[in-house]
Order: structure tokens, then sequence, then C-alpha cells
């Protein structure tokens, strides 16, 4: 009887561990993973490469046209003006492949780059997993052009990751 409820409880830790495992989400001050995957057009993107042109603002959203993540989307979309001018490049990152990112771009009139990080490992690198889902949370990391993670927004209201990285944004400078 001992045996069996020991087993069960390993066994039960064993699976709470694997579903728990990520990496942990970087805090602002923190070097950001240097990862690379491939955008809506199968090219390569290194963010390294983006870091050398000036800050970055890489964000994670959950599925391309649900409304949350339209909302985001759009909203940084209207802001890149602003944006641009400070020098900042957005990308966005899902577990949507090529092809959604591209309609997503089309149906939208998005003006910046979507990665396709369909194995999750962009995902995983920046702690960005949603729990139990094969999916990407909503979290957004603005990164100094030094590779330094200056702000993180880690909650799931479109509106405050666009509120909070446009003060964020205006700080850099």
């Amino acid at each position: 009887m001992k045996h069996t409820i020991l087993s069960t409880l390993t066994a039960a830790a064993f699976a709470a561990t694997l579903f728990t495992a990520q990496a942990a989400t970087p805090k602002a001050g923190d070097q950001a993973p240097l990862v690379e995957g491939k955008d809506q057009n199968g090219q390569a993107v290194k963010l390294a490469d983006a870091l050398k042109t000036g800050p970055v603002l890489i964000y994670f959203y959950p599925k391309d046209n649900t409304p949350g993540c339209t909302k985001e989307a759009c909203g940084l979309r209207d802001r890149m003006g602003d944006l641009k001018k400070q020098g900042v490049t957005v990308l966005g990152v899902s577990r949507d492949n090529e092809a959604s990112h591209q309609k997503f771009i089309a149906d939208q009139h998005l003006n910046f780059t979507l990665l396709a990080d369909t194995d999750g490992k962009i995902t995983e690198a920046f702690g960005a997993a949603m729990p139990a889902k094969p999916m990407s949370r909503r979290v957004s990391f603005l990164i100094g052009k030094d590779g330094v993670i200056k702000h993180v927004t880690d909650v799931p209201s479109a509106d405050t990751h666009l509120a909070e990285m446009k003060e964020a944004v205006a700080k850099l400078k």
C-alpha cells in the first residue's frame, strides 16, 4: 500500500513538473534571450540583428485574428510612426504558422514583422507560454539597443500593453 501511494505521488509530482517546467519570464534589467526565427514570409529574423538598428519591442500574443490580439496589433500598427521616430522595431510572436500570419497582416494591414513560432522555442526562451496550452500568452518586452530589457508588461489586457509600452518607449531617450 505504501509503495502504491508513493508511486502515485511520485508520478503526480513528475506530471506537475512537466506541465509547469518553463523558463522564467525575464524581468526589466535582464539580458534578453537572443532568439531567432522565421517571419511571415519564411525569412530568418535574428533579435541580435534587429537590436543593431535600435530598441526592439517584441510582443507575444495567443492567436492571429482574435479580438484581443487584433486590438493590440492594430494599436501598434497605428502607433508605428511614433515608434519609428524612436527607432523602435516591432516584432510580434505567436505559435501560429506563416500562412496564418500572412492572413493576419493582410486582414489588419499590419506594418511590422510577425514571427511564426510553431515549435514554441521563442516563446519558451521568453517564458511566455500559456499554461497547459500550446500558445503564447500576452506579454511584451521593450529591449534596449544594448540587449537589456527596459520594460515588461505581463497582463492579459491589450490596452494595458499599448499604454505601458507607449510610456516605456517615451522614456528611452
